[in-house]
């Protein structure tokens, strides 16, 4: 479990990894990247409730940097990889490890279920359940167990990742599909069991959510750059959607001067005919059931899902031309530029 300024989840993730129902023994490996709001000191203060936990030093504070130091720290065959903004049922460990063996995979993964605190957060999670906010992925509301382009945390074999290498550390998002398709490229199995579900807690403001999506698209765009059609063609449609608005934006601009005028300013109208479908498939969804119960759930779900599709796909445009370069995910650290601090 990477652990970076998350004291008011931490307790409750580790008590849901420690409450596993498995059949043998289990620890969990903590790796603590430099944490303001006092983490280390809760972490520190678990660890000596439980011997179980082991707690490794990340400070260079990226979750791959992290992972790979808590899997080297581990001591079993199966590493099972946990958020500390999520919770677990307590038959997760044990049915990802039948599902291990039923099917002779690799990595297994299930679905993340998202949840929320606050109006917002709940509204975020809507969007997360649903196919129209990322895109229909598996892990995102998937019911139909089979292989899979990736999983979501994913429980691991140990000698699996000893061949393949471990996570790419100079990949800060998108580190697990990565992991994956080398998985994959071996010839291993990547599996998708609908069985398992994890409680995920998503951003619990605007802005940290636009931070969280911007890094989140620009790695994508990076990944595209470095693994080209490997990348499935729903990571394409967010950005699709910005070039969109920009071309409608000039269009509008060459019509407004006069530029564009008689049948070449009806012809390029057309521009406008995706972003309208667009407009009115985010209103259908903030007023149907998806969109919560009262006015103000629909509000905030129809604020939202613009809000995920064009940070994260202004953040892919920006990868794909410049690279990713040391982006990082700064949603958990306020206004700093940097995990470091």
């Amino acid at each position: 479990m990477p652990v970076l300024n998350e004291r008011g989840y931490l307790r409750r993730a580790v008590e849901t990894v420690l409450a596993q129902d498995v059949p043998g023994p289990t620890e969990l490996v903590l790796a603590l990247g430099p944490s303001t709001d006092g983490t280390t000191e809760l972490a520190r203060e678990l660890a000596r409730e439980d011997e179980r936990i082991i707690l490794v030093d990340n400070p260079a504070a990226d979750i791959p940097i992290g992972l790979n130091l808590a899997i080297r720290a581990g001591r079993y065959p199966t590493v099972v990889r946990v958020d500390a903004h999520s919770e677990l049922d307590p038959s997760y460990a044990r049915r990802a490890l039948a599902s291990l063996d039923r099917v002779r995979a690799a990595n297994v993964g299930g679905v993340m279920r998202a949840d929320g605190r606050t109006p917002f957060q709940r509204a975020v999670a809507r969007a997360y359940n649903s196919p129209i906010g990322l895109g229909g992925g598996a892990y995102h509301g998937g019911t139909q167990e089979g292989e899979a382009e990736s999983a979501y945390l994913g429980v691991m074999r140990r000698a699996v990742l000893d061949e393949v290498g471990l996570f790419d550390e100079s990949i800060r998002r998108g580190e697990d599909w990565e992991l994956n398709l080398r998985i994959r490229r071996a010839g291993y199995r990547v599996w998708f069991d609908p069985a398992l579900a994890v409680t995920y807690w998503p951003r619990e403001s605007w802005t940290r959510l636009v931070r969280q999506f911007a890094a989140t698209g620009r790695w994508r765009g990076e990944l595209v750059r470095r693994f080209g059609r490997g990348n499935s063609l729903r990571f394409f449609a967010p950005p699709l959607l910005v070039l969109m608005i920009l071309l409608a934006v000039v269009v509008a601009a060459l019509q407004l001067t006069g530029v564009l005028q008689g049948w070449w300013s009806v012809a390029a109208s057309v521009v406008y005919v995706p972003l309208v479908v667009y407009a009115a498939l985010v209103i259908g969804v903030a007023l149907g059931p998806g969109g919560g119960r009262g006015w103000r759930d629909k509000l905030w779900t129809a604020a939202v899902l613009p809000t995920m599709h064009l940070a994260w796909g202004w953040g892919f445009v920006v990868g794909i031309i410049r690279g990713a370069h040391d982006t990082v995910d700064t949603s958990r650290l306020g206004s700093r530029n940097t995990p470091l601090p």
